[in-house]
């Protein structure tokens, strides 16, 4: 280990994460390019300052804003039922306002040839898919696909139905950098969906109506740094922003507690760092990576040693690393866990989810770093119920451990990190993110 026995005990016992934690949660909302997501990027920035962390600030950038208004959801026929609750309908960030009529056409889990069988009943429809990936796929398929897919087909709506039970509506980012989307989107809860599955198969007309406002807007990054002055560097980030519809618990509350814990634990005496770490959350990834694109435009990357993204990482202390392909990175938590005997799975696709994405793309070795439970797909995430009675402090606690014990051998001289180019990067991405990106008006290459 190159942490201290003593500041091993200090992560296992410390209350200072779950603090952080609770202290974000209470904030209320923490929707991108607004007051709470300033709000809560203020509890860092103190929490980083309190743990030991210098130049503790907040970074403002420009984004594109989207404030919820009332959505509804009104069946006609077969039956007559509104559905004007949160528990049941929410507005998906990105979308437009606008209220449509038109029956309802269901295409399942929204896969691609999904879209294709059901072409002809799409013109002027309200498209409806489910939040579950198809079982043919070989990836997940994104919400944003499946309502570009929608729009694409002539649909003049989208429903976008969980697939997780508990009257719990999903919400999400579907407008991506073509802000505002093409056409009204709303999240519904399984239950709502599943009924309108059925009413589907014998007809269903029904109207979508979102009331939304896209407007420009600011967001904000905080930053502070740990360890010598170099201009090498190694990157701890997580975002700050959350959904405004609850805690936003482990997505990503806990991912920024978790930045102040490592700031807190390789700021201590006991500990000696070979490179400068910057401790970074980033604002507005919830809708497009905003703050992490700001943060890499800003950033001599030459200079970044590798990146290590925290983004769900408190649904258990099973650790699991996105490796992007940069083995070496890999490797320092393969060591770590080994030494703690603690749980790490790794998956070595290059993804376009998370922050670290925008680091990915320009080749720099970037890392996801979350957790894994029994719970299926996004469980909770980006719902009412991301909240802190879903967690577990000696989950963070050790999750805090392991990170800080990974990053201090990432820092360490002698400890390579190779890089690669925007060419090789551009290559090795799979064709199925690739068609996700250009489906998103994401993809980051001058190559049509």
């Amino acid at each position: 280990m190159r942490l201290s026995n003593a500041a091993v005990g200090d992560a296992r016992t410390s209350d200072f994460s779950w603090d952080v934690l609770t202290d974000l949660v209470d904030v209320g909302s923490r929707m991108a390019g607004q007051a709470g997501e300033r709000e809560g990027a203020a509890v860092v920035r103190d929490a980083l300052e309190e743990g030991g962390a210098r130049n503790a600030r907040l970074e403002e950038f420009e984004i594109p804003g989207w404030w919820r208004g009332s959505s509804s959801l009104t069946v006609h026929e077969p039956h007559e039922r509104v559905h004007d609750g949160q528990q049941d309908v929410l507005a998906l960030p990105g979308c437009p306002a606008g209220e449509v009529t038109g029956r309802v056409v269901d295409v399942g889990d929204g896969g691609y040839e999904a879209f294709e069988a059901k072409a002809d009943e799409l013109e002027g429809a309200i498209a409806m898919a489910s939040s579950a990936t198809p079982e043919e796929a070989d990836r997940w398929i994104h919400r944003m696909e499946k309502y570009v897919n929608a729009a694409d087909h002539g649909a003049s709506a989208f429903v976008f139905r969980n697939h997780i039970e508990g009257s719990v509506p999903p919400t999400g980012e579907v407008g991506y950098h073509e802000r505002p989307g093409p056409i009204p989107a709303v999240g519904v809860s399984r239950e709502v969906g599943e009924r309108l599955a059925r009413y589907a198969e014998e007809g269903c007309e029904a109207t979508v109506s979102v009331e939304c406002r896209n407007e420009p807007t600011t967001s904000v990054n905080v930053e502070a740094a740990v360890g010598p002055d170099t201009d090498e560097h190694v990157l701890v980030t997580a975002h700050v922003d959350a959904h405004d519809i609850a805690d936003g618990a482990n997505d990503n509350g806990a991912g920024s507690a978790l930045v102040a814990e490592v700031g807190r634990l390789l700021a201590r005496d006991d500990v000696d760092l070979d490179t400068r770490v910057r401790l970074v959350t980033f604002g507005s990834e919830e809708i497009g990576l905003w703050g992490a694109y700001h943060c890499a435009e800003t950033t001599d990357l030459d200079d970044t040693k590798c990146v290590v993204n925290l983004d769900g990482a408190c649904s258990s202390r099973n650790l699991r690393l996105g490796t992007n392909g940069f083995e070496s990175v890999a490797a320092a938590f393969e060591a770590t866990t080994d030494d703690l005997a603690a749980t790490l799975s790794t998956d070595d696709t290059i993804s376009p989810h998370g922050d670290q994405w925008a680091f990915v793309q320009e080749g720099v070795p970037a890392v996801m770093t979350s957790t894994t439970s029994e719970q299926s797909g996004r469980g909770w995430g980006h719902t009412h119920a991301d909240t802190l009675d879903k967690l577990d402090p000696r989950d963070l606690r050790e999750v805090g451990l392991q990170v800080a014990e990974a990053v201090v051998r990432l820092a360490a001289d002698g400890v390579e990190t190779p890089g690669r180019s925007r060419a090789e990067m551009r290559e090795a991405i799979d064709e199925g993110y690739e068609q996700e990106l250009r489906m998103g008006g994401r993809w980051p290459y001058d190559d049509g």
